[in-house]
């Protein structure tokens, strides 16, 4: 190869290397919670920004507590969780900005429909763990430090019962998905989002038998990941994001996911974005 075609081809490659980091760059990486992926939800609506943006949304779901720390670690972007409380912390210490009320469901209890514990038809989230914890009936946990597991825990403390270790308490570890899938084996019972239990009912027959408690109510919050922490992260891609979920556009490609004619999920008021 001549001096000048070694230089050609070094100078294409060169580009080429430039051109490909600099499209990478542009994608978003996007952590959230795994009723989001699980529910079919994200790859329902995120096409949409894509092809708007001209970007691509990478998805990493797993728990709300995870999905908080690979933010905090500047490890994602952006991130759509389901723990206000949570969430706001997360602002006040300066891991995170920008975050806005998107979207909203429930938790409900779910089991078979043997209904060993006699919960069924309740609408009291309390009283219905406490037959379950009094009979002793199989309960499978998250146990991943979700936002649906924190909610739990939160169940068992205002009842000032400790259910973690006892046999009957099983701690998964799982996604939400694996979990309906674990408990629908084993006959037990479990907390589920709505939008989840709606996507695996049929392969698990496992029944809604408590519902309704306002303690029971499941908001989303997104958050993009502090760029005067880390100032490489993709802040314009994450804030275009912010914006479209938030926009009418976004609203109404949330409030058309309508899987077998259900709504699983509803926008939050306009006016607290």
């Amino acid at each position: 190869m001549t001096v000048s075609l070694y230089r050609l081809a070094t100078a294409f490659i060169l580009l080429f290397v430039l051109h490909s980091s600099a499209i990478e760059a542009r994608d978003l990486r996007l952590a959230t919670t795994t009723s989001t992926d699980n529910s079919g939800l994200l790859r329902a609506i995120l096409p949409q920004f894509e092809r708007q943006r001209g970007i691509k949304v990478h998805v990493i779901s797993v728990g709300t507590g995870k999905a908080l720390k690979l933010a905090e670690n500047g490890d994602v972007d952006v991130v759509l969780v389901h723990d206000r409380e949570a969430e706001e912390a997360f602002v006040a210490a300066g891991h995170g900005s920008e975050r806005r009320d998107v979207m909203y469901n429930d938790f409900v209890l779910v089991g078979p429909k043997s209904d060993p514990a006699g919960v069924r038809g309740g609408s009291d989230i309390l009283a219905a763990l406490r037959k379950i914890a009094a009979t002793q009936a199989r309960f499978v946990s998250r146990g991943d430090d979700s936002g649906t597991e924190r909610m739990e825990q939160s169940y068992w403390r205002a009842l000032d019962i400790t259910a973690q270790g006892k046999p009957w308490h099983i701690s998964a570890g799982l996604g939400m998905g694996e979990v309906l899938t674990m408990a629908g084996e084993m006959q037990a019972y479990t907390l589920s989002d709505r939008a989840t239990y709606a996507s695996y009912q049929a392969r698990t027959e496992l029944e809604i038998l408590v519902q309704g408690d306002p303690r029971m109510f499941n908001p989303y919050g997104i958050m993009a990941v502090s760029r005067s922490k880390y100032p490489d992260i993709n802040f314009s891609d994450a804030l275009a994001l912010i914006d479209w979920m938030t926009s009418a556009a976004g609203r109404a490609a949330i409030s058309a996911f309508k899987p077998k004619g259900e709504q699983l999920f509803f926008v939050a008021p306009a006016s607290k974005q």
